[in-house]
């Protein structure tokens, strides 16, 4: 039986690091029940989802990420044209959000992510944009001779809606110097976000786990990210990425050392212990599909889950690390498996605004 004392803390939003970490010794079933209790008090029964499309501009990166499977592939960059295309194939499908992401070019200045920006905005004005994370922030910045305030204010002005807060890996220097030693600093990561929410650009926030960090260190990232929503109030979701350790430096290195991908228990575990540390402080708790892959992701929608995300309709960077899930899934898919796990389908908008009929 879980102690009530962390009961009362996981309800009252206060639960500690010493109660996640009493957490992972108690039947994992009971952990689920009570990250799945939480999310019912929370947010109820509704699964909710957005119609959105990932546009990966460019692979070309100066980037020296150690899980990156994605970096050069093919060397290719977007032409404008080309995004336009991808926005109007986005727009007549029904989407609502686009998600665009690239890797960080040499000698690329602001001026490329606001023309794409432009390229949204000039056709689809009420189309949502959620672009570039924090990294590719600090880098237009710094090419740029901007402050990160100057570069969040200009992509604001020019179109920006909402940011992925991706890049944030785990939030704990030593496992930052192991996997991305040329990324950005936890604190650099925790500061632009912070500026984001300050200028009025909501975020979501990211774990990628599974690779070199202990249990420790994936729940000090949680309460991080519990920090700042304390502070800002600016994220909108908190999204738990299994590693996928094919055809990358740090996978090849664990599969190596005989080490695998995450279980599916542990995964769950993951999920449940995110909902159990940021309940009252971040509402909404999203699955992915693409990385824990369907049977999976329905099953994390009773241990804390409530969104699964977005249809994508085109996701390269998980599929070049070895996601096998897919890059695209149609609405009745994602509304058959949410009616599977005896829950209620809900379309929303970006900033989970719900979409009727």
């Amino acid at each position: 039986m879980i102690p009530e004392d962390i009961v009362e803390r996981a309800y009252n939003g206060t639960a500690t690091k010493e109660d996640a970490l009493a957490l992972l010794e108690v039947k994992p079933f009971e952990l689920y029940a009570l990250a799945d209790d939480l999310r019912k008090e929370a947010v109820g029964d509704n699964v909710t989802y957005v119609v959105n499309r990932n546009i990966n501009f460019t692979d070309r990166c100066i980037g020296t990420c150690g899980f990156c499977a994605f970096k050069d592939k093919k060397g290719y960059l977007l032409s404008q044209e080309q995004i336009r295309e991808k926005i109007d194939e986005a727009v007549d499908s029904g989407a609502t959000e686009l998600c665009i992401q690239g890797g960080l070019m040499e000698d690329v200045k602001l001026d490329l992510y606001l023309d794409i920006l432009r390229s949204v905005k000039e056709d689809h004005p009420h189309i949502h944009t959620h672009c570039f994370s924090p990294m590719e922030v600090y880098h237009a910045a710094t090419s740029s001779g901007l402050t990160i305030e100057e570069t969040l204010a200009e992509l604001k002005k020019n179109g920006l809606n909402t940011m992925p807060g991706t890049a944030a890996e785990i939030l704990v220097d030593r496992v930052r110097e192991i996997i991305c030693p040329g990324k950005i600093t936890r604190q650099q990561w925790i500061d632009i976000v912070t500026s984001a929410h300050k200028a009025g650009i909501p975020t979501t926030a990211t774990m990628m786990y599974g690779h070199v960090e202990t249990w420790e260190e994936r729940i000090d990232h949680i309460l991080t990210i519990r920090d700042i929503q304390k502070k800002t109030g600016g994220f909108t979701e908190f999204v738990p990425l299994p590693f996928m350790p094919y055809n990358n430096a740090i996978g090849d290195q664990m599969l190596k050392e005989g080490k695998f991908m995450t279980t599916g228990t542990e995964d769950l575990k993951v999920y449940s212990l995110a909902r159990i540390l940021l309940n009252t402080h971040v509402k909404n708790i999203q699955v992915s599909w693409v990385k824990l892959g369907k049977k999976l992701a329905q099953v994390a929608l009773l241990c804390g889950g409530n969104d699964l995300g977005g249809t994508l309709m085109e996701e390269s960077i998980s599929k070049s690390a070895g996601a096998s899930n897919g890059e695209v899934i149609t609405v009745e898919e994602l509304e058959w498996i949410i009616r599977g796990a005896k829950r209620m389908p809900e379309q929303r908008d970006t900033l989970y605004r719900s979409i009727s009929e």
